[in-house]
């Protein structure tokens, strides 16, 4: 027979950001101790709401399974002496098995015969099993942080308070903190109270009865029918972001969804501060026109039942009203403020102890912008837009918006600074400069936006790496990682004429004047070479096989789109249905005959059959048109008709291979057969490494 198995771990209100992890890792090790104790059953069901988290483990056997299991002990030779007595060693293995030594068999291994012990376990009940596993599985639990409460050395995500262990009908007895278990539940906390669970299987309907639903996607279903519903009704677009959702579903046990107002005359205050404080502070969705423009109407969610809304949101509305006034007497106050008074205040926030504060930070920023600026030949306008971007880009920081919503750095600069007289290419790059703040967001639109953008990421990158601080492994605590895949993206994506290397040489640059360097530039150079590979590796990863990737970057990457067009054309030939695999054969050989090579200088007064002069001709024939690649259509196009030109060698290296002996005993000739080969495996090299490439 088989019972459902039911743990459920009362607390005080648990963040509600820990709750889905929580609650996953609650039934993940539920199912792995199932599993490793041999007790078969159905499917683990997790719960969690602000007060608790549970499993249900439908299906549960009652007893272990027995098992047989056959060990392997010393071989033949040393188990048995000649006269066929059992020596110690083999006596000994059987008194480690628990088996008689007249019970061993022998097994042939290797052309080596070994005594094996066949041990017959039998399974234990589980009710005398769930009592220390379930206690472990709750003490193995970890979060982001702990507490510990009374004398207790215990830690845990909060106080427990009451626990719930049931195997069917039956209490499984145990104790954590000198909480008991037992079959008492709570309810909601003020429309519920105390009830006695009967089974386990009753859970979720006896939490139900007390206001609590338990079970998260009913939960998030019922928020979303609510809000929509709401949305029909008074024909509003309601804004429901993602992380938002996921807070509030863990706030509330009995989801109610109300709306509430705000006086008009705060939409005179940008739409995003309003939005930003409504959900930052009050876990408030914002309420949209068609148009996507804000109206004065917010929806929230309350942690109970319909009665007396109109009373809840009016004491919301008061709230967000008090919310709002200090967002409005900040964004007055900083407005009262000179964008030059801000920078100046730049100079008294510390950017890092090495690197100096930010005020020298953005001075880094603006050296920078303008060395790329010129490498990228802007003309004058764009270029004194970059410098002024530039010099002003953080200038936000300081501000009483910002530092109340650190989160709108960037949409308070383009604001104030379109407010204080900028330029609009200017302001709109104050924001821009921060972008892509994370993995799937836009990169700057302009051109302008995206020089500063790469600057400063750049300065931050170089900058740590300078002082020697390195993301390792899961630590990367200054987003390093994340901005260099920034910096990647925007090359990508604008198309720009810079390479990495370059990058590196101008900020290094900089960052010496400044005196910043701790370590040489070389191995900088190094380090950052290898830290942009990963993310260059990563990227191409997500649209091509591993070995194009590998072919492709081997090659080079410092020149973003360029490697990417290349992978990209390189996939598309291993994937086609023509003879492209004969091609990287051909191309193949060639490679490593080229290693034998001393050197590239080919001289054709050396060659001996028209196979050599005919391949010859066509590598001639190759350089000549090297110049008409780069005028197709884009990178993308450039790739495809350079993997063309060189697939065009693959018919000259096999006549060549099948009628010349390379290695001829003339050693001028063998020389001259290898430097040919040699020279074209460097033309070859330079788009992709094609020994990489795997076939099936």
């Amino acid at each position: 027979m088989a019972k459902d198995l039911l743990l459920e771990i009362g607390l005080e209100e648990v963040p509600a950001r820990f709750l889905r992890a929580a609650m996953n890792q609650l039934r993940e090790k539920t199912e792995k101790w199932l599993d490793a104790s041999r007790l078969s059953y159905d499917k683990v069901e997790a719960y969690a709401t602000p007060r608790r988290m549970a499993v249900l483990a439908h299906g549960v056997a009652e007893k272990q399974e027995d098992v047989s299991e056959e060990v392997k002990g010393p071989s033949r030779k040393i188990a048995q002496s000649d006269s066929g007595e059992w020596t110690k060693a083999a006596l000994g293995f059987a008194r480690s098995q628990g088996v008689e030594a007249s019970d061993f068999t022998f097994k042939e291994v290797g052309g080596v015969e070994y005594i094996y012990a066949t041990k017959s376990l039998n399974g234990q009940e589980a009710s005398a099993l769930l009592p220390e596993g379930l206690k472990s599985i709750i003490a193995s639990l970890n979060f982001p942080k702990n507490m510990r409460w009374g004398a207790y050395d215990f830690k845990f995500v909060r106080p427990i308070r009451w626990m719930v262990a049931l195997f069917g009908q039956e209490i499984v007895p145990f104790e954590i903190t000198d909480v008991h278990t037992g079959r008492i539940t709570r309810g909601h906390r003020f429309l519920g109270t105390e009830t006695s669970i009967a089974q386990a299987s009753d859970y979720v309907e006896a939490l139900r009865a007390q206001h609590v639903m338990a079970n998260v996607d009913e939960r998030e279903a019922l928020i979303l029918k609510q809000i929509r519903d709401l949305a029909e009704e008074k024909n509003w677009n309601i804004a429901i972001k993602d992380d938002l959702l996921e807070e509030v579903l863990f706030l509330v046990e009995t989801p109610t969804a109300l709306f509430g107002t705000f006086e008009e005359s705060f939409l005179n205050i940008p739409q995003d501060v309003l939005i930003t404080s409504m959900r930052e502070h009050q876990r408030y969705f914002p309420v949209l026109d068609a148009e996507g423009k804000l109206l004065p109407f917010f929806v929230t969610v309350r942690n109970g039942d319909a009665r007396s809304l109109d009373v809840i949101a009016k004491g919301n509305e008061k709230v967000l009203r008090a919310r709002l006034s200090d967002a409005k007497f900040f964004y007055e106050e900083d407005q009262k403020m000179p964008i030059k008074d801000a920078l100046s205040k730049l100079e008294n926030v510390v950017f890092h102890e090495d690197l100096g504060s930010t005020g020298d930070k953005v001075r880094r920023i603006r050296q920078t912008a303008d060395k790329i600026a010129a490498l990228l030949h802007l003309d004058s306008e764009d270029a004194q837009d970059v410098s002024r971007a530039a010099d002003i880009c953080k200038f936000d920081l300081v501000t009483q918006m910002v530092y109340e919503f650190p989160e709108l750095q960037g949409v308070m600069g383009e604001d104030y600074a379109r407010k204080a007289g900028e330029n609009e290419s200017v302001a709109r790059a104050v924001f821009e400069h921060y972008q892509p703040r994370f993995a799937g967001e836009s990169v700057p639109a302009s051109i302008v936006g995206s020089v500063v953008s790469v600057a400063d990421k750049l300065d931050a990158v170089v900058g740590f790496f300078g002082i020697g601080i390195i993301p390792t492994g899961s630590q990367d605590p200054y987003a390093l990682r994340r901005q260099a895949a920034g910096i990647v993206q925007i090359l990508l994506d604008h198309k720009l004429n810079l390479t990495l290397e370059q990058l590196f040489d101008l900020s290094i640059a900089v960052h010496e004047q400044a005196g910043n360097l701790k370590r040489t530039p070389e191995e900088i150079r190094k380090d950052l070479h290898d830290f942009f590979e990963l993310r260059i590796k990563k990227l191409l990863s997500e649209t091509l096989r591993y070995d194009v990737v590998d072919a492709a970057i081997a090659a080079g990457f410092g020149d973003i789109p360029a490697v990417v067009a290349r992978g990209k054309a390189l996939m598309n030939a291993v994937t086609s249905e023509g003879n492209f695999k004969v091609t990287v054969e051909s191309f193949t050989r060639t490679g490593n005959l080229a290693s034998k090579a001393s050197g590239s200088e080919v001289n054709p007064e050396l060659f001996e059959g028209e196979a050599e002069r005919e391949l010859f001709e066509a590598w001639q024939l190759l350089q000549k048109q090297r110049g008409t690649w780069a005028q197709a259509e884009g990178y993308a196009g450039a790739a495809e008709a350079e993997l063309k030109a060189l697939s065009g060698l693959a018919q000259p290296i096999t006549t060549f291979f099948d009628r010349v002996m390379v290695m001829a005993e003339n050693e001028n000739v063998r020389a001259n057969r290898l430097a040919l080969l040699a020279a074209i495996d460097g033309d070859l090299k330079r788009f992709a490494d094609f020994g990489r490439l795997v076939w099936q």
